[in-house]
């Protein structure tokens, strides 16, 4: 985990070990959810993580990508096509038809990434709002 951590870092700018802590401890000793990481000469080099997900808002099931990373410097050798793969087959295997994941709208690497492995905008869309901190009652 402190390999995936720090490829988080170095994408993000923003350490966060005990996140990453609590994602494997979800996600990786679940059926349905997932947690898998490439290596290269024992070194940790990318990692993904999703899970199996149904009927929120009518969504029949469906398979969710949460996040994925690979080290800066290991980029372009296809090994985020290769996590991507594994992840999908095994959400295929499980009955899955759908995959789907959310980024922000500026973050054009991920974008870039997931509209080449053939993912398009969907059927449902994000709303949002801010949150006022506790107390505040200015919305």
């Amino acid at each position: 985990m402190d390999a995936v951590a720090a490829i988080d870092a170095a994408i993000t700018a923003h350490p966060k070990p005990e996140y990453w802590q609590r994602a494997f401890r979800r996600y990786a000793t679940r059926q349905g959810r997932y947690f898998l990481v490439a290596e290269s000469a024992g070194t940790v080099r990318g990692f993904i993580l999703g899970e199996e997900r149904a009927w929120e808002f009518g969504s029949p099931p469906c398979g969710w990508i949460f996040a994925i990373g690979v080290d800066p410097s290991h980029r372009e050798g296809g090994l985020g096509s290769r996590l991507f793969d594994a992840i999908t087959t095994r959400m295929r295997a499980a009955g899955m038809t759908t995959v789907r994941t959310m980024l922000a709208r500026d973050d054009a690497l991920n974008m870039a990434f997931f509209r080449s492995q053939g993912m398009r905008g969907g059927s449902f869309i994000e709303l949002e709002m801010p949150l006022a901190p506790p107390g505040d009652d200015t919305r």
